[in-house]
């Protein structure tokens, strides 16, 4: 039976269990992205919850790819001291960590200089709030993200993911409901799938064939004419033959209803806490790399079934742990009682408020 406190290995990153923290906004750089004290505190509690793999929040690897105030980023070469702290203090706790390469895409928040940009225009009530990318404008963008992944190597990150998954620029180029273009990145699934590909390959070549390089992509986007588990299952295909060494499966975009990647409420039932089991069947059925599986985990027995019966390699947890840091250290104890969250989706509405990322219930109960 797989264990879920054994040892494994993605190319080479050793993994002292079989838990990842999947990334998380935390809205705690500075306003140009830079690493502040607050972010590398919250990586140090990370680390010291025993947590297998962590994930860092989304890091913007342009200036027109920011998603939010506070983000991470990897855009500058003067940016590599600041993430250097970041991974020694997860080193220095017996912690693995990888960043998370992305873009915003047409829901980027620069103006000016850095305005958004997507596959294809975005016009609300006649306002263009996203331009379509030329192909200069893609070529410029494939290039960053290998400049950002030459930058995570220096920073002594122990892997990359990418993040294709949730509605951000590569997840808008996989699916015909953003992407409305008619050259060799839009129409059929192949062309929808070149800039990922093309990001993928790129960072390869930059940081080489033993270095562990990850991509996070959607199971289905659930809105209309969104990409589907079948079209999902075939990128899986050509990821796996590029030489991808995990895919970390999630789903919904944040247009997509009650179906967004955080859904609220799972809590009360263990039935509804595997969100893309299906999916994840599929890809386990005809895909033979490692599947990191997130979406709605709170029980410990229904992350023991899920690995030991072979539907996914590792189990990804968000908002439990902003909840609990020390979540899977409890469980390794012993303390298997589920996890505090609630699911209520609270800790993602500080945000708006400015504040960084933290759980508002266990505020709130401390006051």
């Amino acid at each position: 039976m797989t264990g879920l406190f054994e040892t494994t290995e993605l190319n080479g990153m050793k993994l002292k269990n079989r838990f990842v923290r999947s990334a998380t906004y935390e809205a705690m750089a500075g306003l140009d992205g830079t690493v502040q004290d607050q972010l590398c505190g919250y990586m140090e509690q990370l680390s010291r919850g025993e947590v297998g793999l962590i994930i860092t929040g989304h890091a913007h690897v342009t200036r027109e790819g920011q998603a939010g105030p506070g983000q991470m980023g990897i855009y500058s070469d003067a940016m590599v001291d600041g993430l250097r702290r970041i991974t020694s203090i997860v080193h220095e706790n017996g912690g693995v960590i990888a960043v998370q390469l992305a873009h915003a895409g047409k829901n980027g928040i620069g103006t000016n200089d850095y305005a958004a940009l997507g596959p294809s225009d975005v016009l609300e009530a006649g306002v263009k709030k996203a331009s379509a990318m030329t192909v200069d404008d893609i070529k410029r963008t494939v290039i960053a993200f290998g400049d950002a992944a030459e930058r995570a190597v220096k920073s002594g990150f122990d892997g990359i993911q990418i993040h294709a998954a949730h509605g951000y620029l590569l997840s808008q180029f996989l699916s015909p409901h953003y992407n409305k273009r008619s050259d060799s990145y839009g129409g059929n699934l192949e062309n929808r799938a070149r800039l990922l590909l093309q990001v993928y390959n790129e960072i390869r070549q930059r940081v080489g064939t033993s270095y562990p390089v990850m991509v996070k992509i959607n199971s289905e986007d659930f809105i209309e004419n969104g990409i589907t588990v079948k079209e999902t299952i075939k990128v899986a295909h050509m990821l796996e033959d590029c030489g991808v060494d995990a895919i970390e499966m999630s789903g919904g975009t944040f247009e997509s209803g009650m179906l967004i990647p955080s859904r609220v409420g799972t809590s009360k039932s263990e039935g509804r806490e595997v969100y893309y089991r299906e999916a994840a069947e599929t890809f386990k059925k005809e895909i033979g790399i490692p599947l990191i599986l997130v979406g709605g985990f709170l029980s410990f027995n229904v992350v023991q079934d899920v690995v030991a019966s072979g539907l996914a390699d590792y189990v990804a947890l968000s908002r439990p742990l902003i909840r609990e840091p020390n979540l899977i250290s409890r469980w390794a104890g012993g303390d298997r009682t589920k996890a505090a969250c609630i699911s209520c989706n609270k800790c993602f509405s500080t945000l708006s408020t400015k504040e960084a990322l933290h759980c508002a219930v266990e505020k709130k109960s401390k006051e």
